[in-house]
């Protein structure tokens, strides 16, 4: 991982929060069409921000096509 990213999630002062994948978010994936987004870790990221009711900031035209809000 990034030395940057690693040191802003230990000063936890710059607005990034690690998401741990849960049974939750894991429960989210099928609501993310695999035709749609066929990429595991693109769909994983969708179903978070479905499970965390958040915008996904993505230019990511296949997330953008699911049901997901997204911002760019």
């Amino acid at each position: 991982m990034n030395a940057q990213l690693m040191k802003a999630l230990r000063e936890g002062d710059v607005g990034l929060v690690p998401m741990p994948l849960t049974l939750e978010i894991v429960n989210m994936l099928p609501r993310i069409e695999r035709d749609i987004v066929p990429d595991m870790p693109d769909r994983i990221i969708a179903a978070t921000a479905l499970f965390l009711d958040a915008p996904l900031l993505t230019r990511d035209q296949r997330i953008q096509m699911a049901a997901i809000t997204t911002v760019w």
